[in-house]
C-alpha cells in the first residue's frame, strides 16, 4: 500500500503513541510499529509509577508537564490514569544526598518505618520521600492515546519493520513492511532500534545504548498494608510496590544488551529474592511471572528530542531511559512544537535535549 503523510512516525510506544496523538488532525500522520501490538517492548514493562523527583532536571521538569497535562485529559475525558501512590527512597546518608531532589523530603528513619513497616531498620541509615508521586495505568494511557490518534484520522500500521528509507529534495521514501510510505518528515521514536533506524535511513547515529531493567510479580506471606509506598534502594538494588494482591520487584540492573525482545534471567531474580529477604521482613516466597525490558539512553542520559542536525526532516524521538512514560507526554508536547515551529516557552529545554554530533 502507498501512503503520503507530513509526517511519518516510527515507533509504537508510548513516544511514539503520544506524538501521534498530540499531532493528530493538525497533519497527516502515519505510525508504523514493526511488531504486532502496539506498545509490545519497553513500553508494555514499565514500573507504572510516576515520580516527580526521580531524574536530571530537564527529566523532572518534563514529568511536572505531563501530570499536569494528563490531569488534564482525565478531567475532559473522564479518565482514571492517576492513583496515589507515594515514592521513598532508603539507603545511607551519602546515597540519599546524591538521589533526593525536586519534591523529594527528607525523612527520619522511625517516620520511613512507619510507612514502610516491612523494612528492616538496621538495613538503612536515611529516607525520603515524595508524595507527589502517583501511580499510572498505563494500559488506559496506551489506549487513549491510540483512540484519539484514530479518532483525528492517524493511520496506525502494525507489522511494518522498515527496511529501507531514502531522503529526497521534499522529503522521505520509507518502506516499512509491505507499505510504501512518502513523508516530509520521519520520526524516530524506534526506542531500542533507533540508532538502527538512523543507519537505515542514512543518518549518522546518536550513540544510543539499551539497558536491561528486570521486573517480577511475586508472591508473599501476607499483603502490602494499604497506603504503603513503592520502596527504592537509592543505591539502585531494588525496588517493591504492590501488584493486585502481590509484589512488585526489581532489581533495578542496567546492564548493556543488544536491540532485542529481552528476557529475564533466573539468576538474577534468584539474587534479588535473597536481597529483599534480608533487607524486609515481606518474606517473599515464590515468582508468579517475571520479564525485561530495555531502557535506551544517551550518554548524558537525557532524551534526544528534535531534528537532525544534518539530515533534513530526520527526527528524533529517543533515548526516553526509564523515563518514557514519566516524561511522554510533557516530550509530545515539545516534539510536537518543534516539528509545527511552535515553540515558544520551551527554547532552554529543547536546547538542552537537542541532537548532537
Amino acid at each position: 500500500m502507498a501512503l503520503n503523510a507530513d509526517v511519518l512516525i516510527v515507533g509504537g510506544g508510548i513516544a511514539g503513541l503520544s506524538l501521534a496523538s498530540r499531532l493528530a488532525g493538525r497533519c497527516t500522520v502515519v505510525l508504523a510499529e514493526a511488531e504486532q501490538d502496539l506498545a509490545y517492548h519497553a513500553s508494555s514493562r514499565s514500573a507504572r509509577q510516576l515520580i516527580p523527583s526521580y531524574g536530571p532536571p530537564e527529566v523532572r521538569q518534563l514529568t511536572v508537564r505531563t501530570l499536569d497535562l494528563l490531569r488534564a485529559a482525565e478531567r475532559e475525558h473522564g479518565l482514571q490514569l492517576l492513583t496515589q501512590r507515594s515514592f521513598m527512597l532508603i539507603g545511607s546518608q551519602q546515597d540519599l544526598a546524591e538521589r533526593s531532589s525536586g519534591a523529594m523530603t527528607a525523612i527520619s528513619p522511625a517516620e520511613a518505618l512507619s510507612l514502610c513497616r516491612y523494612l528492616r531498620p538496621e538495613t538503612f541509615a536515611a529516607a525520603g520521600i515524595d508524595h507527589t508521586s502517583v501511580a499510572l495505568n498505563t494500559d488506559a494511557l496506551i489506549a487513549y492515546h491510540r483512540r484519539a490518534a484514530l479518532d483525528a484520522g492517524v493511520t496506525i500500521l502494525t507489522g511494518a519493520k522498515v527496511h529501507s528509507a531514502q531522503q529526497l529534495r521534499n522529503g522521505w521514501n520509507v518502506g516499512a513492511g509491505a507499505h510504501a510510505i512518502h513523508a516530509g518528515v520521519v520520526v524516530n521514536a524506534a526506542g531500542a532500534w533507533a540508532d538502527e533506524l538512523a543507519v537505515i535511513s542514512g543518518v549518522e547515529i546518536q550513540g544510543l545504548r539499551p539497558y536491561r531493567r528486570t521486573a517480577a510479580v511475586v508472591q508473599m506471606t501476607g499483603e502490602l498494608a494499604p497506603g504503603t509506598p513503592m520502596v527504592a534502594a537509592a543505591d539502585d538494588s531494588f525496588y517493591f510496590r504492590s501488584e493486585g494482591a502481590g509484589l512488585l520487584i526489581s532489581p533495578c540492573e542496567s546492564v548493556p544488551s543488544a536491540p532485542e525482545d529481552a528476557q529475564p534471567l533466573t539468576a538474577d531474580l534468584d539474587a534479588l529474592v535473597r536481597r529483599l529477604n534480608e533487607a524486609t521482613t515481606l518474606g517473599i516466597t515464590a515468582v508468579d511471572r517475571a520479564w525485561t525490558g530495555l531502557r535506551t539512553s544517551t550518554k548524558a542520559g537525557l532524551p534526544v528530542v528534535g531534528f537532525d542536525p544534518e539530515a533534513a526532516g530526520f527526527f528524533w524521538l529517543a533515548g526516553q531511559g526509564g523515563y518514557g512514560f514519566q516524561t511522554s507526554s510533557g516530550i509530545a508536547e515539545l516534539a510536537a512544537a518543534l516539528l509545527l515551529n511552535q515553540v515558544t516557552g520551551t527554547p532552554l529545554l529543547a536546547e538542552a535535549l537537542r541532537p548532537t554530533r
